[in-house]
Parts: C-alpha cells; structure tokens; sequence
C-alpha cells in the first residue's frame, strides 16, 4: 500500500489479464486456474498473450 493505493507486480499482473480480455470475457492466470479446484469453474486455455511491462508469454484462462 502506498497511501489509499494498492501497488505491485501482482496489482500490475492482474490489470493486465483484465485488459486483455474481451467484452464480456473473464480470462484469468495460471495461478488462479490452479487455485480454483472446486469444480464450481470450467476454463478454456487462451494461450499467448504478450501482457505489457511483464516478461514472457502467458498461457491465461477464460472461464466458461
């Protein structure tokens, strides 16, 4: 926290997703995916997604 905002790689990540999903579209990361083990979501694989300021590909998740 930095005043009343909310800041780091994990803030900046999250941001991301959120913009690189369509309208409508709820696409998450790997490590949500990997979280979400109670059968209440089913995900599709959205693979290669370039997200600005983080390094690498990411292999994201919509929920379906």
């Amino acid at each position: 926290m930095v005043g009343d905002d909310v800041r780091g790689v994990a803030v900046h990540e999250a941001a991301r997703i959120a913009a690189a999903a369509s309208p409508g579209e709820i696409l998450v990361s790997a490590t949500t995916r990997a979280l979400a083990t109670d059968g209440m979501f089913s995900f599709e694989e959205s693979p290669g997604h370039d997200l600005k300021g983080l390094d690498g590909t990411r292999v994201l998740h919509a929920v379906i």
